[in-house]
């Protein structure tokens, strides 16, 4: 299946962003999903994940002020991201790992949160 990311962009400090990630061509819903970030010259650092029927897990830098959610149904994952700062400025990937078991990477879409 392949992954495609949205609703990534520009934004002020303070605001708010949703990025979607739906996996096209897959029939098995969703096992295990996951958004990572990689900032400007900086490796590659876990956001969320979500393990079906296992807690959420939030890098410290997030807790509390992002939220992962997936639809089944739309194979989609979602990561609703409140209060931005200047430091999540990244390229946001997301991965989803199938009940096949199939795991794919999206290409990464760029969060930029500026004044």
């Amino acid at each position: 299946a392949q992954l495609v990311e949205s609703g990534g962009g520009v934004v002020r400090p303070g605001d708010s962003l949703k990025l979607s990630c739906t996996a096209s061509g897959s029939t098995f819903g969703i096992f295990f999903m996951g958004w990572y970030r990689q900032r400007p010259g900086n490796q590659r650092e876990l956001v969320a994940t979500s393990k079906h029927g296992e807690t959420d897990v939030y890098a410290d830098s997030v807790k509390g002020r992002f939220t992962i959610s997936g639809d089944n149904d739309k194979s989609t994952t979602y990561l609703q991201m409140n209060n931005l700062k200047p430091e999540d400025t990244a390229v946001y990937l997301c991965t989803i790992t199938s009940w096949a078991p199939e795991t794919n990477w999206g290409r990464g879409i760029q969060v930029t949160v500026s004044s």
